[in-house]
């Protein structure tokens, strides 16, 4: 996958409507993160779905390394599951913001490749709210049903060199 600027190649009045729909997709997606239901999070993806965290680094020199790989929704319930079941780390709110969402293309078969900005804001139970990571998301959404859009792949692509050790929530 190529991780630089892709123009768009979508009538624009189908891209506002695709738009609005894929800022509910994330509105709902973040108030899940965000309210700790992480179990839940395995839902916004197809069963074959593909989610990896990945450095800018790495995406830039076509590393496939990534620091999170998921292949199936069966994947990341287990994480799901892990995280949600074993906390072994401090308290914490974790703040999804997405912005600036492009929809580049729709495929016949309807398949939407979309990108956009988010940044995730951490808050320790005991401590001041820090950015825990920004960067950018390269989708490729299906619909489901009616207006119901699913994730086929998500790949997270974080701009910062030096990662906290503490990253175990999806992103």
């Amino acid at each position: 996958m190529d991780y630089t600027y892709t123009p768009a190649r979508i009538d624009p009045a189908r891209s506002r409507l695709l738009r609005a729909q894929i800022n509910d997709f994330h509105a709902e997606y973040c108030a899940v993160l965000d309210t700790g239901d992480v179990e839940l999070w395995p839902e916004f993806f197809t069963e074959d779905a593909l989610y990896r965290i990945t450095s800018r680094q790495n995406a830039d020199l076509k590393l496939p390394v990534g620091l999170v790989y998921a292949e199936g929704r069966d994947m990341m319930h287990d994480r799901a599951v892990a995280i949600g079941r074993t906390q072994m780390f401090a308290p914490r709110h974790n703040l999804h913001l997405v912005t600036n969402i492009r929809i580049i293309d729709e495929t016949p078969d309807g398949e939407i490749e979309a990108e956009a900005n988010f940044l995730l804001i951490q808050t320790l139970v005991e401590g001041p709210s820090t950015v825990h990571l920004a960067g950018r998301y390269y989708d490729r959404f299906v619909q489901a049903s009616g207006d119901k859009f699913l994730l086929k792949e998500r790949q997270v692509i974080y701009d910062t060199a030096i990662l906290a050790n503490d990253l175990v929530y999806p992103v």
